[in-house]
C-alpha cells in the first residue's frame, strides 16, 4: 500500500496516456504548442504494466486522461486491458475526455468497463465554443456526449469558469444539465503554463459562481467527499450534484489521496508542486517490477501536505511552469 507522510493512501491515480489533443483551450494548452517526441512517451504496454503495478499497491481507481486520451493510436486496447482488473483490485477505471471522440468510442467504452466520465465543456453557445477551443467541432462534441448517455454512461460535465467570458451562461448550464441528469462540477482557472495573457483578466471566485446559481436555485451541502478536489451542493430544483473545485480560493488538499502520471512517465505527487520522479526508468530498465516498486514508495515519502497555486494581482503572477495537457488534465 502507498502511504504519504501525512498517513494518506494513495488510491486513486490518474494517468495521462498523450500530451496532444484536437482542441487547443488557451487554459491547457498554447496554440502552437511543441509536441513531445513519441520516444519520450510511455508505451500502450508500459502504461498497462504501470497501472497493474499501482493495482497491486492497492490503488482503487484509474482516470485516463491526456491530452484527449481518446486521440491515441489503439487506445482501447489499454481500456480493454485495465478492464480486465476491475472486480481484481481496481474499483474504477474512468476518463476525463473532451468528447469529440465519443461518438466513435462510447460503446466500446463502456464495454470495457467505463460506466463514468468527466466531459469537459465550458460553454453551450457554438460561436463561444469556437473560440474557447479555437479548433473544436461543438456538434460532434454535443452528439459525443448523447451517444455516452445513450451508452448508459453517468456524466459529469466540468466547466471551467471565465470572467466575462462563460459567466453568463452558468445558469443556463444547470438547466441543461439537470435536464440531461448530468452532474455538474465549476473549476476555477488553475495557473498552469504560461500563455501570454495574464490568467488574473479572466480569473472567477468560484463564491460567485455559487451566488450566481443561488439566484435562481435552492442548493444546500452535500456530504460527500471523494478526497479529491470538489465540494458538493445539492440542487434541489434538478436533483443533481454541483461540485466546486476552488484551488486558489479554498486549499483542497488535506484529504488529497491521489497522484498523476505524465504521458512522458513523471509522477507528479501534487498537482501544483515541479517535484516529480520519472517511472520510465525503471520500467525500461528492468523487466522486474521491483525496482519501479521501490521507486513508487521512495516516491509517495515526497508528496507534499499542500500545493503552491496562487494568483497574486498585485505582483508577479505565480503559476505551475507546465502545461495542463502534459500533467494530464
Amino acid at each position: 500500500m502507498l502511504i504519504d507522510p501525512f498517513k494518506r493512501k494513495i488510491s486513486y491515480v490518474r494517468v495521462s496516456v498523450t500530451d496532444r489533443c484536437d482542441f487547443r483551450c488557451s487554459y491547457c494548452m498554447s496554440e502552437k504548442m511543441k509536441f513531445l517526441p513519441k520516444e519520450e512517451i510511455l508505451t500502450l504496454e508500459e502504461l498497462k504494466r504501470l497501472c497493474d503495478v499501482f493495482v497491486e499497491l492497492g490503488v482503487k481507481k484509474l482516470r485516463i486522461t491526456g491530452g484527449e486520451p481518446l486521440i491515441r493510436k489503439d487506445i482501447m486496447q489499454l481500456f480493454d486491458g485495465l478492464g480486465k482488473k476491475l472486480g481484481k483490485g481496481l474499483e474504477e477505471l474512468t476518463l476525463t475526455t473532451n468528447g469529440s471522440q465519443l461518438e466513435r468510442y462510447a460503446k466500446d467504452l463502456f464495454n470495457s468497463g467505463v460506466k463514468r466520465i468527466n466531459i469537459s465543456l465550458d460553454t453551450l453557445d457554438k460561436n463561444k465554443f469556437k473560440s474557447i477551443t479555437k479548433t473544436g467541432n461543438f456538434d460532434k462534441v454535443m452528439k459525443g456526449i448523447y451517444a455516452a448517455k445513450q451508452a448508459g454512461m453517468k456524466i459529469k460535465i466540468n466547466t471551467v469558469a471565465f470572467k466575462n467570458v462563460n459567466d453568463n451562461e452558468i445558469l443556463n448550464l444547470v438547466k441543461w444539465c439537470g435536464e440531461n441528469s448530468f452532474a455538474l462540477t465549476f473549476i476555477e482557472i488553475m495557473p498552469m503554463g504560461k500563455m501570454g495573457k495574464k490568467r488574473s483578466d479572466q480569473y472567477m471566485p468560484l463564491p460567485e459562481v455559487r451566488n450566481i446559481i443561488e439566484s435562481k436555485y435552492k442548493i444546500s451541502e452535500d456530504p460527500l467527499r471523494t478526497g479529491g478536489p470538489a465540494r458538493y451542493v445539492h440542487c434541489h430544483e434538478t436533483n443533481e450534484k454541483i461540485g466546486f473545485i476552488t484551488p486558489l480560493t479554498h486549499n483542497f488538499c488535506e484529504m488529497c489521496n491521489r497522484v498523476r502520471i505524465a504521458c512522458t512517465g513523471e509522477m507528479y505527487m501534487c498537482l501544483g508542486q515541479e517535484d516529480k520522479v520519472d517511472l520510465k526508468i525503471p520500467l525500461r530498465k528492468s523487466e522486474s517490477n521491483d525496482l519501479l516498486k521501490e521507486t513508487l514508495y521512495e516516491a509517495i515519502l515526497r508528496k507534499p501536505k499542500g500545493h503552491d497555486f496562487e494568483i497574486d494581482r498585485e505582483k508577479e503572477e505565480k503559476f505551475v511552469p507546465r502545461h495542463m495537457n502534459v500533467t494530464g488534465g
